[in-house]
């Protein structure tokens, strides 16, 4: 009856992960044609700036907002990222190239240009979509001032809320934020450029077929000073006669309009053009010029880095291994009648006479138990997670696929968490097999959503987008309660059912006791040895992924990932097998809990490179965006602390119980 149960369970947590694909719509995964004359609502997402963490809606500002703002219907994935996106005022229609489109009039107060003036001296960029592809401005930059050198283009997220007092409208992002908010001035003209191939060409139908695929989307932000004659009549929008443009013309000379809150009330006219340019981008590589990586000989270099970390550890192994303890295990198990000589191995291999006792239970053995099923159920989700990115099937086109992929991967895996506590806590002597499948179900993810929680709080106070909604909050609750844990008493169902792993000595009933150790092998020399070298395999795509992270780009260099992933775990399984044996040669048997945390030791110095990450890149005086910063640092060090000592409790249990099997004393 309770197998059937738990088969029931694992089948009812396979409906709800297909159902929950299902009900949400994943973007990108099929081409939308358009025919001539459809009209498009242009869609308005968030505020963002790499100088902070936090981002907001668009209409936070006062910008011009369309008769009723509509919602658009978003996955989990993009509840749970803070990827909102609304309708906004900006009107196109297919392949109708027009200029001088009048949004709205507006009149700002000092307060007003004074939210202006702050989002802008922080670099805020307001974010739109069309298609699913992002609005993004284009800059062109030479490696030298001649015009035949190489040059490369690059593409930034939307659009910056003010751009600099130049002649060139360069937006500010990228640059140290100025000083001065006179030079700072209001980006209100938006020329929207889009960018189509025929569906004839695209060779996904037949030639005879109509209609365009969208394959580009780029603005070009001015700061415009409009003028018109005679009184202003609200109903003219968006053909409204302004004496800087017309509805033929590209926007003429003209003055801006600085972001400062000095100068009394601003009037301020919203404008915009529509273009419509045939490109030769097919529909399956439009989202190629966001995803191209200028520097993949960087990221080939952290491969080659990490390579020569891991050889490395590998030869030492290796000498270990193969020299050392084969030599010693020769000389062991050799018959002597001579009982000096006897004695004189004995005190050469020190190793060797810890032997009843190195598989002594741990102190806190329950509790060991607990966070290395944790740690498995975390490798494994990472490993498939990777996996399926590194194929493509989690593309940035796919908004929130990464994160559902996440969650899903994290909810099945609990099987496995729960049968590694069960198989961990049975071989180690631990009895309350209630309060060990509690407290796996529970201690890691309970961890990760009370700081999820607070942040969110933090967030939801200072009014940022990025808030999630109860409603989002109630269903991973429910995921949790309703997938993850039942799927971990399934786990440890079947890991209690399975006989305790028999180690290959016995152990004493009186404990050796542990002589002073040299100070290069106490604890804080070693925590800080087993971390670095792990952390030197892969702390260039680090970088990587944090600036993608907090500087608002795409990263989808998942199979480099991937494979400094597996070169990480590798390393730190092999510098966890040095110091073990290196621990065990000084006759200090007590090696679980070190063999843990030397494994998840790396997490210390990821922690401390978001430290010097975030002194570089995010707004320090901000104390939320600081917090929201900290706090997801923290989760994500967490739970790689609770994966890499699996990692590191693993490969040494294997080790020792090699080499101790090896040795004949009975």
């Amino acid at each position: 009856m309770l197998a059937r149960t738990a088969v029931a369970l694992a089948l009812l947590s396979v409906v709800i992960h297909v159902q929950l694909a299902a009900s949400f719509y994943l973007p990108g995964v099929a081409p939308k044609v358009f025919k001539d004359g459809d009209e498009l609502v242009l869609k308005v997402q968030t505020l963002a700036s790499p100088e902070s963490s936090l981002q907001f809606d668009y209409y936070q500002l006062p910008y011009c907002q369309p008769e009723h703002i509509v919602d658009v219907v978003e996955n989990l994935g993009e509840a749970l990222a803070g990827d909102k996106a609304r309708t906004s005022p900006y009107i196109a229609t297919v392949k109708e190239s027009k200029y001088c489109q009048t949004v709205c009039r507006r009149l700002f107060s000092p307060q007003e240009m004074e939210e202006f003036q702050d989002f802008s001296m922080l670099e805020y960029r307001a974010n739109m979509r069309l298609d699913n592809l992002p609005l993004a401005q284009l800059h062109t930059f030479a490696y030298a001032e001649d015009a035949t050198s190489d040059s490369f283009v690059e593409y930034k997220l939307g659009f910056p809320v003010a751009i600099r007092d130049d002649a060139s409208d360069a937006p500010i992002s990228g640059v140290q934020p100025v000083a001065d908010p006179d030079h700072l001035m209001l980006s209100n003209h938006l020329r929207f450029r889009i960018l189509y191939h025929p569906v004839h060409e695209s060779g996904m139908s037949d030639k005879s077929a109509s209609g365009l695929l969208i394959v580009g989307f780029q603005v070009d932000p001015y700061s415009v000073k409009h003028t018109y004659s005679g009184v202003w009549n609200d109903d003219c929008a968006p053909n409204c006669p302004l004496n800087t443009c017309d509805r033929n013309q590209i926007v003429q000379p003209h003055d801006r309009i600085p972001v400062s809150a000095n100068k009394g009330q601003v009037e301020v006219i919203f404008t915009y053009d529509i273009e419509w340019q045939e490109s030769d981008v097919k529909w399956a590589s439009r989202w190629d010029v966001y995803l191209n990586m200028k520097n993949d000989e960087i990221h080939w270099f952290s491969i080659v880095n990490s390579f020569i970390v891991l050889a490395f550890l590998s030869a030492i192994v290796a000498i270990i291994l193969i020299r050392i303890l084969r030599r010693d295990l020769a000389m062991y198990n050799e018959l002597r009648q001579d009982e000096e000589t006897s004695e004189d191995i004995k005190e050469e291999t020190g190793w060797k006479l810890v032997y009843a006792d190195v598989f002594r239970k741990p102190s806190n053995a329950q509790i060991l138990s607990v966070l290395a099923g944790s740690g498995a159920q975390l490798v494994f989700m990472t490993l498939l997670t990777l996996g399926c990115a590194s194929t493509g099937f989690l593309s940035p086109s796919n908004r929130g696929s990464l994160v559902i992929a996440f969650l899903s991967f994290f909810m099945l895996s609990g099987v496995l968490a729960g049968y590694t506590s069960a198989r961990s806590a049975k071989t180690l002597g631990e009895v309350n097999q209630f309060n060990i499948t509690v407290l796996t179900s529970l201690v890691s993810p309970g961890v990760v959503f009370t700081i999820f929680f607070i942040i969110n709080f933090m967030v939801w106070i200072r009014g940022s987008s990025g808030a999630v909604p109860f409603g989002t909050l109630v269903a991973i609750t429910l995921l949790w309660f309703c997938v993850s844990v039942p799927l971990t008493f399934l786990g440890a169902f079947l890991g209690f059912r399975r006989d305790p792993v028999k180690f290959p000595v016995r152990v004493n009933s009186i404990p050796r006791q542990v002589p002073p150790q040299p100070w290069y092998l106490s604890y804080p020399v070693t925590m800080a040895l087993a971390g670095l070298l792990p952390f030197g395999a892969v702390f260039v795509e680090l970088f990587f992924i944090l600036t993608s992270i907090w500087q608002h780009k795409f990263y989808y260099m998942f199979g480099f990932l991937a494979l400094v992933f597996v070169i990480f775990l590798i390393t730190a399984a092999e510098i966890s097998v040095v110091l073990c044996y290196l621990q065990l040669c000084s006759e200090d048997y007590k090696w679980w809990w070190r063999a843990f945390t030397h494994g998840g030791s790396a997490a210390i110095y990821v922690f401390l490179y978001g430290v010097y990450h975030w002194s570089l890149r995010i707004n320090a005086d901000d104390f939320v965006s600081s917090f929201v910063y900290f706090g997801y640092m923290t989760m994500v060090c967490w739970l790689l602390f609770l994966a890499m000592g699996f990692v590191g409790i693993a490969v040494c249990f294997f080790f020792v119980s090699k080499i101790y099997g090896a040795v004949k004393i009975d």
